[in-house]
């Protein structure tokens, strides 16, 4: 190595998670990612419910699975199987295809938090359960202590982490319809909860590279392109003009 580089776990991570949102990769598309970018993502998440539509999912799951890769199926599928009663059901067409994280929102379907809460714990008996906070729709505005609220609500219903809602376009949610960050809530919320515990969607470099010059090149973030992935894991180690000056000072 030319130069020092910030330190940086190595899988499996703890903190500095990378998610990766695959929203309907075939396998070819998979070998060359893992080829390039395997050691640097921590998860994929199937976006919405494309594992229900996805031709050979078995197969798929396999590719990630032999690149040491774990795959979580998005919330859109807790949200329906809620809607129609069928939490049994989903529960075990989980365990038939092996998927052992599982993603918990109320984004689209209006899960009432109680609700959402008993649906965590239900879910975290049986699989990792990775929560989901905020509205999908860029113009809802949720006050900052109602985000703490729901935070912490679905860690102690047993959620393992906590996404904080982007959406795949970075227009909603933590972000204005622009894309630009809501800094404030942002700093308010990690104020408030362990930031090991927080997962922030984050598809735009711009975005990323403020989350990781505010704090760290160790905090998680989701929603991350496939064809970002070696991007993010260059900005995480100040090897972009972005986040250059935050790893190495100068002489």
């Amino acid at each position: 190595m030319p130069f020092p580089l910030p330190s940086r776990q190595s899988k499996p991570r703890t903190t500095g998670l990378t998610h990766v949102l695959d929203q309907g990769l075939g396998p070819a598309e998979i070998s060359s990612l893992l080829a390039v970018a395997g050691s640097h993502i921590d998860l994929v998440r199937l976006g919405y419910g494309s594992a229900m539509v996805t031709d050979d999912l078995s197969g798929k799951l396999a590719h990630y699975r032999d690149g040491g890769v774990t795959v979580m199926v998005g919330g859109t599928l807790t949200e329906l199987a809620w809607r129609h009663g069928r939490i049994e059901e989903l529960c075990d067409w989980l365990s038939g295809h092996d998927i052992e994280h599982v993603e918990v929102s109320a984004g689209v379907v209006p899960i009432p938090p109680d609700d959402k809460h008993e649906l965590i714990a239900r879910l975290a008996r049986d699989f990792t359960v990775y929560a989901e906070v905020g509205e999908k729709d860029s113009e809802a505005i949720l006050a900052p202590y109602r985000w703490v609220q729901l935070i912490r609500g679905a860690l102690e219903a047993g959620a393992e982490l906590v996404v904080c809602e982007g959406r795949a376009t970075g227009t909603a949610g933590l972000y204005r319809a622009d894309g630009e960050l809501r800094t404030g809530l942002i700093d308010e919320i990690v104020h408030e909860i362990d930031l090991a515990k927080l997962v922030f969607e984050a598809p735009r470099k711009d975005q990323q590279s403020w989350l990781i010059n505010r704090f760290g090149g160790e905090v998680n973030l989701g929603n991350v392109p496939p064809h970002e992935v070696i991007s993010l894991a260059s900005l995480r180690l100040g090897l972009r003009a972005d986040t250059l000056a935050s790893f190495h000072p100068p002489r």
